[in-house]
């Protein structure tokens, strides 16, 4: 019995390989500065939103009736704990993670429209036609696949802003001190009364909240980006660049578009990641719904649509002048 020889593998030629080469490295330097530009956006996000959000967060974890508002939260907070460290509490824990955050954000939203075109059908793969705009759906879909692998990194971060921003609330006794010192001793204390299952409470819901968010957060900046990109009006190629203020304009659209859909998905976070003992979703839910009805779901979501604009349209600018001055110090690439 005989078997026919098989064929040589092509041998690809020296033009070829120092072409691949040539290529790889561009796409890790351009991987490089995204991960420092999306540093750079996070840490402008945080700066300008995170009063926002420590009002938003007081006002879901608390008991009906303890603040008058989102004014009264910045009033007792500032005369309890100071301007500066009082609005400010928790924000280490984000701080930190929103370099590696924002860097696997954008890591995973390119990985989902790199999916998208793989299996959508007439879709042209990234490897062959990578400038072809996908659809708004799409852009939606691969939003969506960017909050899986963000979650490991952005529940255990939630999990210890949400316990520091409301440990203020407490009156505490003379000489009494606050029951964590910072966001490594609140990872220590969980770790040890409940393990990693302690410290990663609520992941389920973060992804809940998070996919859907950012499946709207991509779409609605890949719309205005769309609309306010510079186009030629005879041909309708794009000829210039999107301004500064179009990029703000998009960030904070996309903050609020990114919110609306899921904000009593983040209440019910909320509560699950700063309640004591072993607190289930349904249980959760059933709490606030026996509290205020479908209202008690909405607790500060005032703030969070004042923080979501101004948050993101600063994510995006910080991003945008980052590739600036990385591409005025180090060229194209």
């Amino acid at each position: 019995m005989s078997s026919s020889p098989s064929s040589p593998l092509p041998v690809p030629s020296k033009d070829e390989v120092k072409e691949e080469v040539v290529a790889a490295t561009k796409t890790t330097v351009s991987s490089l500065r995204s991960l420092v530009a999306g540093g750079v956006g996070g840490i402008c996000a945080v700066v300008v939103g995170h009063p926002f959000d420590l009002v938003k967060v007081r006002l879901q974890t608390a008991e009906k009736g303890v603040y008058n508002g989102a004014l009264d939260v910045v009033r007792r907070t500032i005369a309890r704990e100071g301007l500066a460290r009082g609005l400010y509490a928790g924000v280490s824990a984000p701080l930190v993670g929103v370099t590696p955050m924002f860097a696997v954000s954008f890591w995973g939203y390119d990985l989902g429209q790199s999916l998208v075109r793989r299996f959508y059908p007439n879709t042209p793969s990234s490897s062959s036609s990578p400038s072809t705009p996908l659809s708004v759906a799409q852009i939606s879909t691969a939003g969506f696949f960017s909050a899986i692998p963000m979650t490991l990194i952005t529940a255990p971060f939630e999990r210890v802003k949400v316990l520091l921003q409301i440990q203020g609330q407490k009156t505490l006794s003379p000489g009494e001190k606050p029951r964590y010192n910072g966001g490594l001793d609140v990872v220590r204390q969980l770790y040890r009364e409940g393990g990693i299952r302690s410290v990663y409470r609520g992941s389920g819901m973060t992804l809940a909240r998070d996919g859907p968010g950012s499946a709207a957060y991509f779409a609605t900046y890949e719309v205005i980006k769309r609309a306010f990109t510079p186009k030629d009006p005879v041909t309708g190629k794009v000829s210039g660049e999107l301004s500064l203020t179009a990029v703000m304009l998009g960030g904070g659209a996309a903050g609020v578009a990114m919110w609306v859909p899921v904000f009593p998905v983040d209440t019910v976070k909320s509560r699950l990641q700063s309640a004591e003992g072993r607190p289930t979703v349904r249980g959760v839910v059933g709490g606030l719904y026996r509290q205020g009805g479908v209202r008690a779901f909405f607790p500060g979501i005032g703030p969070a649509m004042a923080r979501a604009a101004p948050a993101n349209a600063a994510t995006f600018l910080g991003m945008e002048y980052a590739k600036m001055g990385m591409r005025w110090m180090f060229g194209e690439g």
